[in-house]
């Protein structure tokens, strides 16, 4: 069998067809102009067009959704998506069985089948993309809550809060390369479309004051949730995905800067990579049709 699988960011879309075995036999991807949700639906139409005999559609979406209705109460950084019954839409569109599932729970269902963490009672995954997404493995089961809404780790707080607009206390607006980029480009004077995450650690690695200000506070607090997570589920390990993990020293730096907290949890990288989203993808689908 055969699997049509998109994982669904907010600057790019992943595309693959996926086995069953969670082989990906192809494989691509399309940026995605001005968070536009209807660019998303019309080049996973196209994709599915020209890869024929997939016999399933699964996605790993942003935001709060409804991983048996497939319905999207919120998209993430995809607003297009905010209340869209998604896996409605699309089985009518391609005839096919759909499944709908969170991105940060794909990323943990990845894992849990073919990653690490196959004999893993208790562990967590964070993506560390636009935002700050997260996934709960708790007791041998995947925790959504009431509203489908647990692991979003994002909005924990990374400092006090103080008497400004609160999300700007969060994990979602300090622990994000994009919030790096943004602080670097206005230290800097620097036009935003010409920073780069690249160009940031570079010059951290080369020494550079600002940078190494800029991404030492970026480091601490990712490490401030870290510790409250840690403390809060007791993991067996605390895994971490996201494009920024293909940082070559990235673990390292981060179990750097753990080790003054104190803390004795476990610290991987992702097994999957960028391909996590459409692995864990096939992965819910296969069970949602049992």
């Amino acid at each position: 069998m055969k699997i049509a699988a998109y994982d669904i960011g907010g600057t790019s879309l992943k595309m693959g067809v996926v086995t069953e075995q969670g082989n990906i036999v192809a494989q691509d991807k399309s940026a995605i102009p001005h968070f536009s949700g209807e660019h998303i639906l019309s080049a996973i139409l196209a994709w599915l067009a020209n890869h024929q005999g997939c016999e399933g559609v699964a996605l790993s979406v942003p935001g709060y959704v409804d991983p048996w209705t497939g319905f999207v109460t919120m998209g993430g950084s995809i607003r297009d998506f905010d209340g869209f019954a998604l896996k409605t839409w699309l089985q009518d569109k391609t005839g096919l069985p759909v499944s709908v599932e969170n991105d940060a729970n794909c990323a943990l269902l990845a894992e849990r089948w073919l990653g690490q963490a196959q004999t893993m009672r208790n562990f967590l995954m964070m993506t560390i993309g636009t935002g700050i997404g997260g996934a709960l493995f708790c007791n041998g089961e995947l925790v959504r809550g009431h509203r489908f809404r647990a692991g979003e780790f994002g909005y924990l707080l990374s400092e006090r809060a103080g008497a400004g607009r609160l999300n700007s206390y969060t994990m979602n607006e300090n622990c994000t390369l994009a919030v790096l980029r943004r602080r670097y480009s206005v230290i800097a004077d620097k036009p935003l479309a010409e920073v780069t995450g690249e160009e940031i650690f570079a010059l951290y690695d080369q020494g550079d004051k600002i940078c190494q200000r800029l991404v030492n506070q970026f480091f601490q607090d990712l490490c401030s949730g870290i510790y409250n997570l840690a403390h809060l589920f007791d993991p067996e390990c605390l895994f971490l995905g996201g494009g920024i993990t293909e940082r070559p020293a990235f673990i390292d730096e981060i179990r750097s800067h753990l080790a003054w907290y104190g803390l004795s949890v476990t610290i991987a990288g992702a097994s999957h990579g960028n391909s996590a989203g459409l692995t864990g993808a096939v992965y819910h689908y296969l069970h949602s049709q049992r």
